[in-house]
């Protein structure tokens, strides 16, 4: 990783490296102070270096609107002073937080308020002036410590672990009330207008204090990575009247810590994953090297000539962050006002186009241009929702609603840096909730159309309200998060119960099988008469399905169910010595129980009971006679008025013909191409696929559950009902064929970034292959 610039505007991961070295840390407090501390002096002297780099355009933007030549004259003089003063505010800065650690070593506070060293002026315009800069800072402290109060949480405890003292965010070196009076007391040297020093604070608010997030992420880091409470998990206690944090993802709710208080509403935080930031800090940082590439390296025959766009005015003076923002607002109310979804995929295309033009017009210029930095920004928003409008993963109406916000996320990346830096920042959670809701829909699950509506609900609640406030996307992803639970826990209850239906009938029909095939082994190829035959299919049979589902197949009471088929069989062959009748003599009574039994457990008629009865009478009166037939099928049947049917007549309730009527084999496994068959393996529930039938129609549904019985693949809708059960062959075959496809489960984001990365490297390589070919050889 490179070393951080004094002038670098983008926020940097803390280089974790060295992550063995520093794993001691934990154990030797001074020095994983001493870390923290030298962080803390670069990152936050580089955000100031970015708001003295912003104050110029600024002030000179102010005084370009003043109403009066006064008015004026006080901005111009603001700018000088602070053009001159620069270096030594700077250095007072970074001199004042570095005596802060010293202090909070020594156990002593942070410094209340500036040492007055102008005597020459009145007491009342003194302390007219230090109540007002009072008020500013403490104004933006409470607003920082509101919103950061989670991760201050969290550096606060790992700072009383290294230090042996109580930390709150009144003491500690790097809370933001220490951060704002260090500011406070470096500024002391302006010699300005309190109209202007105030203007002075509104940017240390926003570029300082709005870029603590990242720093406190990276401090947490470092100590996490120094051995210091890496799990903690702890609550924290909301202050009095301050509005409440966002609330914890689900499945984040901590245990809590001995010792640490804890209160009614807290909310927890999250260690942040280091490893993770890092890497999402590199992509970020190999996107913005490619398009500086892209801007240094010309044309393909090696001119070297700059990236120029094609709307670039070198007479105009470039955009500054008022202008841009001003300009998009007006484009944001157009889009939300006049926008139809169909047209979102033309905005994409067309947004820098008109930005610049609007610009221009607000300028009362003739065209407009912006710096490289805000260039590469409009840039990769644009390919951002390029991405989005192109993403298979969304269908097309969801790619088109939230295609509608590009332009508040472009003032979201120009406001703060960070949106392509962090997972976690509030515009990209609310993006990626919204995406990942969108991922099953279908006009078909959603005829009420309960979840579209919602979605252009919250869209349009950022068209039209989102201003500057980024706390906004916030509110909203808690607003839409609560929605989206409400539906997935009722879709739950459907899915559960679609899946205990389809658990149900794989547990029968197992058992209809099961049963079939006992009863088949043991009267396929046997003589005897078809009403014993027709006992055992139909309702024996019947009884078998029960006994297995109620008592499975290692119950006694399935041994003795196969026994008494085994029984029965044997008492209607011939007998041919009386040893052999009399045993049957024996077993007909238990045969007799055991059958009355059966019947009754499967609900058999006692009238067709008694009938079945008497014709077993007259059969086995038969064959208990001396002089017994040898063929059974000749033994003479009682004649009744109503005899049980043969299978043939009543078929379809019987075990037997259940099985007959089952669908023909599939292919076998080995027929299909391997890699379609371990794609189908290593499917897990929760994925979603997208069917496309013979008509073209297309329905997305969610892998639910996977039979241990069958293995055939149940899929439901995002209502939980159920779409479809297929085997791994038949998925197999699918996959190969494309009638289904495979949706990404990666974030919308993160998809987006890596393909925005992708297409910038190829790009690049295009560009370059010319000039390597034209190259002479070494």
């Amino acid at each position: 990783m490179r070393p951080m610039s004094a002038n670098d505007n983008n926020p940097k991961v803390v280089d974790l490296n060295q992550r063995s070295a520093a794993a001691s840390l934990g154990e030797k407090p001074a020095e994983a102070l001493a870390q923290v501390r030298i962080h803390a002096l670069k990152r936050l002297t580089a955000l100031a270096t970015t708001l003295f780099e912003n104050a110029d355009d600024a002030l000179f933007d102010l005084a370009s609107k003043a109403d009066n030549n006064a008015v004026q004259a006080q901005y111009f003089d603001g700018m000088r002073e602070v053009r001159k003063k620069r270096q030594q505010i700077e250095a007072r800065f970074q001199e004042q937080l570095a005596r802060q650690f010293v202090d909070f070593a020594a156990g002593r506070g942070i410094v209340a308020k500036p040492e007055n060293s102008n005597g020459e002026l009145s007491l009342s315009l003194v302390e007219n002036t230090e109540l007002e800069e009072s008020l500013a800072v403490a104004s933006m402290v409470a607003k920082t410590e509101n919103r950061l109060q989670r991760v201050l949480f969290a550096i606060n405890q790992r700072l009383s672990h290294i230090s042996n003292q109580r930390v709150e965010d009144t003491n500690s070196p790097v809370g933001p009330a220490a951060v704002g009076q260090a500011f406070r007391l470096a500024s002391g040297e302006l010699e300005v207008e309190l109209a202007v020093r105030l203007i002075i604070y509104k940017l240390f608010d926003r570029y300082v204090m709005g870029g603590l997030d990242q720093f406190y992420d990276e401090l947490n880091a470092l100590l996490v990575h120094a051995g210091v409470l890496p799990q903690m998990r702890a609550t924290v206690a909301r202050r009095p009247g301050s509005p409440a944090p966002p609330p914890s993802r689900p499945g984040e709710a901590p245990p809590s810590i001995p010792g640490l208080e804890q209160a009614e509403g807290a909310n927890s935080y999250v260690p942040v994953d280091a490893v993770a930031a890092e890497l999402q800090a590199n992509l970020y940082s190999s996107l913005r090297s490619l398009l500086a590439t892209r801007r240094g390296e010309g044309s393909p025959d090696g001119s070297g000539a700059s990236y120029v766009p094609a709307t670039y005015n070198p007479n105009v003076m470039p955009l500054n962050p008022s202008e841009l923002l001003s300009a998009l607002s007006m484009l944001q109310n157009q889009n939300f006002s006049a926008q139809s979804a169909a047209e979102s995929a033309q905005v994409a295309l067309r947004v820098k186009e008109e930005l610049l033009g609007q610009a221009g017009k607000l300028r009362g210029e003739n065209g407009a241009n912006v710096s490289n930095a805000d260039e590469d920004t409009i840039d990769l928003v644009g390919m951002l929702f390029e991405y989005i409008l192109q993403d298979r993963n969304l269908p097309a109406q969801m790619q088109a609603m939230l295609g509608r916000l590009q332009i508040p996320f472009l003032k979201v990346a120009l406001l703060d840096k960070h949106l392509f830096a962090r997972r976690t920042h509030p515009a990209r959670v609310l993006l990626d909730s919204l995406a990942q809701a969108c991922v099953g829909w279908s006009e078909e699950s959603d005829r009420d159309h309960r979840l579209y509506d919602k979605v252009r609900e919250i869209v349009e609640s950022v068209l039209k309200d989102f201003e500057d406030d980024l706390g906004i996307f916030d509110r909203l992803r808690v607003d839409f998060e609560a929605f989206a639970d409400t539906n997935k826990r009722r879709a739950e209850l459907a899915e559960q119960r679609a899946s205990e239906a389809t658990r149900g009938r794989e547990k029968l029909t197992d058992a209809r099988r099961t049963a079939a095939r006992e009863i088949t082994l043991r009267i396929e190829n046997r003589n005897m008469p078809d009403m014993i035959r027709n006992l055992l299919s139909r309702p024996w049979a019947n009884y078998l399905v029960l006994v297995l589902l109620r008592q499975g197949d290692s119950s006694d009471e399935w041994r003795h169910a196969l026994r008494f088929a085994d029984e029965l069989v044997w008492s209607v062959q011939p007998k041919h010595n009386a040893a052999e009748r009399e045993r049957l003599t024996a077993v007909l009574p238990q045969l007799e129980k055991t059958l009355r039994h059966g019947l009754a457990t499967v609900a058999f008629d006692e009238t067709d009971v008694r009938r079945l009865m008497l014709q077993l009478n007259v059969l086995y009166q038969a064959l208990l006679q001396p002089a017994a037939p040898t063929a059974v099928t000749e033994v003479p049947m009682l004649e009744l008025t109503d005899p049980l049917p043969p299978p043939s007549q009543d078929g379809g309730d019987t075990v037997m013909s259940s099985i007959a009527e089952e669908e023909p084999p599939a292919l076998p496994v080995e027929s299909l191409d391997e890699r379609w068959v371990i794609a189908v393996r290593e499917l897990k529930v929760g994925t979603w696929i997208e069917f496309l039938d013979d008509q073209g129609a297309k329905e997305r549904a969610k892998l639910s559950w996977i039979s241990p019985i069958s293995s055939k693949y149940l899929f439901v809708n995002r209502k939980g009902l159920k779409v479809a059960d297929r085997t791994l062959v038949q998925l197999a075959s699918d996959l190969a064929e494309g009638r289904i496809t495979v949706l990404e489960e990666v974030p919308l984001f993160d998809r987006a970034l890596d393909a925005i990365v992708e297409r910038l490297k190829s790009t690049h390589a295009a560009k370059m292959a010319p000039v390597a070919a034209a190259a002479p050889a070494s």
